[in-house]
């Protein structure tokens, strides 16, 4: 397998390539939308950004996403170690990331937060949408379950909770027929850093390490594609 440099550089070059293969590129809400409208094009890529790590490398995503006209949803942590969304620098680049026209939605960590805090992760949950809510000034349609370093998986909160019980269209994974991404379209991430890997409607491709380009020769009809600012660099892995 060839070593990839992800480069913000090498990204760009990926989302121009699908754009000149005539794809189109929608955020979550606007497939959530466009499905429920029966509107869906063919050739689709949902862009999805979660911001695990750097609201800062988040920014040059932005510009670049900008620079190709295309719209993407950003999912957010409130509770990360590593970054605190309220702060001067990040607070400017989250709503540059609203007043472009952008989706942002709760990048969620509830069943983490339940068990360090002795909690409910239901509590945690309606509290912290609506300080998502009050302090960026929006209404999120959707969160996203991050994966974190406790061992815990949060995502098995929604085995028994729907969106729709906390105001939601939506939770990145759901089954529910109104999203149901995972389970219908080929589902591409950039999640292992060094290299890409994908899901074909819910089952993963293995020995798959294409990159979204690579993909094109497939045809496939709605494409997933699931990045972190985190992966992308300028000269090396390190900056």
């Amino acid at each position: 397998m060839k070593r990839i440099e992800f480069t913000y550089d090498y990204l760009k070059a990926e989302l121009h390539s699908l754009i000149c293969n005539d794809y189109h590129f929608l955020n979550c809400i606007q497939y959530f939308n466009s499905k429920k409208l029966q509107t869906l094009q063919s050739k689709i890529v949902v862009l999805r950004v979660d911001i695990d790590f750097s609201v800062k490398k988040s920014e040059i995503l932005l510009d670049i996403f900008n620079s190709l006209g295309i719209k993407a949803s950003f999912f957010i942590r409130l509770h990360a170690p590593e970054y605190n969304p309220f702060s001067f620098e990040n607070y400017r680049i989250i709503k540059k990331i609203i007043e472009t026209g952008h989706e942002v939605g709760y990048h969620s960590e509830i069943v983490d937060q339940a068990h360090i805090w002795n909690e409910s992760p239901v509590d945690c949950l309606i509290r912290d949408i609506k300080v998502f809510n009050e302090m960026f000034d929006v209404k999120i349609n959707g969160v996203a379950s991050h994966g974190g370093m406790t061992g815990l998986n949060n995502l098995s909160f929604w085995d028994n909770h729907k969106a729709s019980e906390f105001g939601l269209l939506y939770e990145g994974y759901d089954k529910e027929i109104g999203f149901n991404i995972f389970q219908e379209a080929f589902y591409i991430s950039d999640s292992e850093w060094t290299k890409w890997k994908c899901y074909n409607k819910g089952l993963k491709v293995e020995n798959d390490y294409r990159s979204p380009s690579q993909h094109i020769v497939d045809k496939h009809n709605l494409i997933h594609l699931l990045i972190h600012p985190d992966t992308y660099y300028i000269n090396n892995c390190y900056e």
